[in-house]
């Protein structure tokens, strides 16, 4: 296998209680993954849950992947983060990004507006809270000052990643974030992209040593290997289908125009079964690692084995079973 490193990307569905979160980070920091990564989207708030896992777990990295750029300003992000990072004895690390306009104006009822100015001023917002700099800032989006972190600022600071999809977003991540948290790509895309991210790296002078790409990755490992293509595959499905325009068009520029199209089409006329099977054996390969845990890790080397990527975050598909989770954490568990 590569020198990648292996995270958990903590189910983005909702499970039946917290405890059922906490309990997965304790068995991946049992297992050797060394850091666990959760999602908010319109379940629990994440933040509740990261204090509960912090408080539960002694060593494995805690962080948020992703916080949107809009439900919370970016003073109060910088203040949770701080937080996080003291009462996680600093294990935490913020990943922040847009998410979609799906989720922040169907769910927040905020416009969508500019994600990228918006996700950089957060990113220099956040980070001058964090050094415990007083608040002097004027953008297109915020207008702040004559504030600072009321307690001690935390040393070290942070890490602040950016999650993004598109070129000009990866570079912003590469240029004013300290790593980049990457979704839904191929092996080639990924390389692509890496290209963006270091260029951003570059145009900010910073050192790439320093900051890391973070892929996370669908994956199911099971003894029945159909299942666990099938379950990953309506994940997949579910995201182009029913998560708004940015992972079609994702797809759309890693080659799969057309499916990403069909997909859509037929999730949206609720059809799912059918857009499900557009999800062919080469395309689902292209995107995930599926299938018999031999199978599934040989299709995690390819992602692995990616120069520039640092680490691949397992994730699960939204309908896997507590078990079915279990099983694909041993299946990829560092060795």
């Amino acid at each position: 296998m590569s020198e990648a490193d292996y995270h958990v990307h903590l189910p983005v569905a909702a499970q039946d209680s917290v405890q059922d979160f906490v309990d997965m980070a304790v068995r991946a920091e049992e297992l050797g993954y060394e850091a666990v990564w959760l999602p908010e989207t319109w379940g629990r708030d994440a933040v509740t849950i990261m204090t509960s896992i912090a408080h539960a777990t002694d060593d494995v990295l805690i962080g948020s992947s992703i916080m949107n750029v809009y439900s919370r300003s970016p003073a109060l992000l910088a203040q949770t983060a701080a937080t996080l990072d003291e009462v996680s004895d600093g294990r935490f690390r913020l990943g922040i990004g847009p998410s979609g306009p799906a989720v922040i104006e169907g769910w927040h009822g905020i416009d969508f507006g500019n994600p990228l100015r918006r996700t950089r001023e957060y990113v220099d917002i956040v980070k001058k809270v964090l050094r415990g700099d007083e608040l002097d800032y004027e953008g297109e989006y915020f207008n702040l000052s004559g504030f600072r972190l009321r307690c001690e600022a935390p040393d070290p600071a942070p890490r602040v990643d950016v999650a993004a999809m598109g070129p000009k977003a990866v570079e912003l991540a590469g240029r004013f974030g300290d790593g980049w948290h990457a979704i839904l790509f191929t092996p080639d895309a990924m390389a692509d992209r890496i290209e963006d991210f270091e260029r951003g790296t570059e145009l900010g002078d910073n050192d790439r040593g320093e900051q890391d790409v973070t892929l996370s990755l669908t994956c199911c490992a099971l003894e029945d290997g159909e299942r666990a293509r099938h379950l990953t595959a309506q994940h997949a499905a579910f995201y182009v289908g029913a998560m708004g325009t940015y992972y079609r068009d994702s797809l759309a520029r890693q080659g799969y125009e057309d499916e990403a199209h069909d997909v859509a089409a037929k999730w949206m006329n609720g059809d799912r079964d059918a857009a499900i099977d557009v999800f062919s054996d080469d395309m689902l390969d292209d995107f995930t690692a599926a299938g018999t845990p031999e199978r599934a890790r040989e299709e995690l080397a390819k992602f692995a084995e990616v120069d520039g990527v640092d680490n691949v975050s397992i994730g699960f598909p939204r309908a896997a079973s507590p078990a079915e989770i279990d099983a694909t954490l041993e299946a990829f568990a560092p060795e």
